[in-house]
């Protein structure tokens, strides 16, 4: 049981459970009814995500300096309480369900996903 940390679209791993989408939008170009079957994510939770600015500012960031600046910014988002609440939520599931959460970057070192990673390490959740 845990929390597997993924890149959305890619193939599901056996006993991976539901996939979360951790993403402000949803993938372009594909239908609603596919999300699932193309292997994006099951459910929806744009809240755990950076917002619009913040996002850019991440995809922007070149450098460790300006990736810092992004993750004590993200961080700060994830203080917010119906994000913060979330987090909790997630972290006690993760003891008693197996579930992935992820984003579409191919690198999870400069992806939000590695920050949720943190904060719910930081939880006690059950990382796999």
């Amino acid at each position: 049981m845990g929390i597997r940390i993924v890149r959305l679209g890619m193939p599901r791993a056996p006993g991976e459970g539901v996939r979360l989408g951790t993403v402000r939008r949803p993938p372009r170009g594909v239908p609603k009814s596919e999300f699932a079957s193309r292997d994006f994510y099951d459910s929806w939770l744009p809240n755990l995500s950076p917002s619009a600015p913040l996002m850019a500012q991440g995809q922007a960031a070149t450098d460790d300096k300006s990736w810092a600046a992004f993750k004590r910014k993200f961080h700060a988002e994830m203080k917010q309480p119906e994000a913060s609440h979330l987090l909790d939520a997630l972290a006690a599931l993760s003891h008693q369900a197996s579930f992935s959460m992820g984003c579409y970057c191919e690198d999870e070192n400069r992806c939000h996903r590695s920050v949720l990673r943190e904060l719910l390490t930081e939880r006690g959740a059950a990382i796999e």
